[in-house]
């Protein structure tokens, strides 16, 4: 973690275009029956546009990977985040964050993933502990 310096920024983790093909095949792994996730036509009825819409979880994912490719040698002790947006099939994301503390073999960061020209879709905090 020696790269995980107080006020240091985390290289970003960017998904290029987040796939439709995914968000159905996650929804068939979690058994998750929320059509906003596979069927466009659901989401066009509630008024939230034309594309599928991510799984929470997903997103998540997409800031522990950035923390986990900042220091590969650390584990993820904590990750808490507050959902402020939606990120849509197709949309390009950016997964970053900001170390605030470096205590006890523990670096604590800001943690964020912005959609690219549009909104921040997650924040919060983590803790990425040292092996």
């Amino acid at each position: 973690m020696s790269e995980l310096a107080p006020g240091a920024d985390l290289r970003p983790f960017e998904i290029e275009s987040v796939s439709a093909e995914a968000m159905r095949t996650l929804a068939a792994l979690l058994r998750d029956p929320t059509p906003i996730h596979f069927a466009p036509e659901v989401v066009k009825e509630l008024g939230l546009g034309d594309r599928v819409i991510n799984q929470g979880p997903a997103n998540v994912g997409y800031v522990m990977n950035a923390l986990l490719e900042n220091a590969p040698e650390g584990e993820l002790e904590r990750v808490q985040v507050r959902f402020l947006g939606n990120v849509f099939a197709e949309d390009h994301v950016v997964a970053g964050g900001r170390v605030t503390e470096v205590a006890d073999g523990r670096a604590t960061c800001e943690v964020w993933l912005d959609v690219e020209g549009g909104t921040r879709a997650l924040e919060g905090t983590a803790v990425v502990r040292r092996r």
